[in-house]
């Protein structure tokens, strides 16, 4: 039996059970009133007209321009603690420094965020935000199986499934509530198949995870184990041989694999169509965070999978609205069975508040703008290229992770950044382990070349990079 019907099977069976138990849950979408009044005279529901435009414009830079203020600087600057309560009440913005009455903040040119494309700006997202907001303000505040489901949100879910081949989609609060949600029904699913009240080994849930997967896949798996329904195995990172043993030796037959697809403190990518090999032969099931790749990879942005052309062979596809989409909330992509399960049986769905209408208005058009602006995949794949012909260090994607060690050594370099005008974060421990602590860079299609020449010749004045020929790059620092 193909893997696909294998599984469907089995969520097939399993909301036969909880149809039978009464714990079935359904999205039933509200129409708001003005809304409803809308749809009686057009027909239609929302604007589908967007304004687009073919180069960077004035607006996007807001997307990468910051300033913080003086108190805020110094405090970085000497690595003082903050509740993040600094503010300045009646001055002015200075244009790049600060010192006197009528300078209290300090430009920065931003390379922490992950606004990919810079769409957080778009004028088509703000509009959308605005006029939903002002047509029927935040809308129903309840959760979604009770009433803060509305059209808006299912025309999101109906356009990001779209944009990932798949047959339909669950919106989520966050994308960390969308791995959460996927684990724990994982599990609910192992506990409604089981002959008795806890499954045995052979009915169990094998769950192979990379071992630098997002935290919430981490949590949620975790969440899952405590139901005693799962089993979780953890394979080396992107080693398909380690993976490979991993799958041989275990002999229960529910198999999951689950990997970010562009793993976010790293800037590589799964192996993609070794995984696909992999599922086939063990008609496992194949989960990916695309977090980072939505919008980014492929043709149309419908990330890692489009650029690997192995959309079909992606099981159930996670993503997030707060990265390249440059809004909020998460994603589940999946078949109408999963769709089904997850919303009945994922906790951090089920128990969540909806989110808001502005914000799924806001996210539509974020959908439709990245489609269509297939420039701004272009341009940000250019900063890489870039950074590539300005470094000599071989980059993959748009994250940039440059390892210098120790904490103290991060934390100096990213004062040193501060300085010159960038704002560039030290990542250290729990995110990343001891020793390995690092500046992530994260690239922009909102970003210039000059800006570029401008970040690597700061860096170059205190780092030695070394081309070491992978994606998580170690360097020496001059500091």
């Amino acid at each position: 039996m193909e893997v696909s019907n294998l599984w469907d099977k089995w969520v097939g069976e399993a909301l036969s059970k909880l149809d039978s138990l009464k714990l079935l849950r359904s999205l039933r979408p509200l129409y708001l009133p003005n809304e409803q009044q809308q749809m009686n005279n057009t027909g239609v529901s929302g604007k589908e007209e967007y304004e687009m435009f073919d180069e960077v414009q004035p607006w996007d830079r807001s997307s990468v321009n910051v300033s913080i203020s003086e108190p805020t600087y110094r405090k970085w600057l000497l690595e003082i603690p903050s509740s993040g309560d600094e503010i300045v009440h009646g001055e002015s913005l200075a244009d790049d420094t600060f010192g006197t009455s009528q300078q209290q903040f300090k430009r920065l040119l931003l390379f922490s965020g992950n606004d990919y494309l810079g769409l957080s700006s778009h004028p088509a997202v703000r509009r959308a935000a605005a006029e939903a907001a002002r047509d029927y303000g935040m809308g129903p505040r309840g959760s979604p199986l009770i009433c803060g489901y509305t059209y808006h949100h299912r025309l999101l879910e109906s356009s990001l499934a779209s944009l990932k081949k798949k047959e339909d989609c669950l919106l989520c609060p966050t994308g960390f509530s969308a791995n959460m949600a996927l684990m724990v029904a994982l599990g609910n699913l192992a506990s409604l198949l089981a002959a008795g009240n806890v499954p045995v080994k052979d009915e169990k849930i094998a769950i192979f995870s990379d071992e630098l997967n997002h935290a919430s896949i981490i949590d949620g798996i975790r969440l899952a184990e405590r139901q005693r329904s799962v089993e979780f195995f953890v394979y080396k990172h992107c080693d398909m041989s380690h993976l490979r043993a991993l799958l041989s030796n275990c002999k229960m037959k529910k198999k999951v694999v689950v990997t970010d697809s562009l793993f976010s403190m790293d800037g590589d990518f799964a192996p993609m169509l070794e995984l696909v090999e992999l599922r086939r032969k063990h008609n496992l099931l194949l989960v990916i965070d695309d977090a980072h790749g939505t919008f980014v990879c492929g043709k149309s942005g419908g990330g890692v999978a489009e650029e690997f052309e192995c959309e079909r062979d992606v099981d159930i596809c996670i993503g997030t609205l707060s990265k390249a989409a440059g809004c909020h909330g998460g994603f589940i992509a999946c078949s109408k069975r999963w769709k089904q399960l997850i919303q009945s049986r994922g906790r951090s769905f089920i128990f969540s508040t909806a989110t808001p209408v502005p914000i799924a208005a806001a996210g539509h058009a974020a959908v439709i703008v990245a489609k269509r602006e297939t420039w701004r995949r272009r341009e940000l794949w250019n900063r890489v290229e870039d950074f590539r012909a300005l470094t000599g260090i071989a980059i993959s994607s748009p994250i940039i992770s440059l390892i210098v060690g120790s904490e103290e050594k991060a934390l100096k370099a990213s004062r040193k950044l501060l300085k010159s005008g960038f704002h560039v974060t030290a990542i250290r421990p729990p995110t990343v382990p001891p020793n390995s602590c690092r500046l992530r860079i994260a690239l922009s299609a909102a970003h210039t070349t000059d800006d570029l020449r401008k970040l690597t010749s700061a860096l170059s004045s205190y780092i030695n990079f070394q081309d070491t020929g992978g994606t998580s790059l170690h360097i020496h620092s001059k500091l």
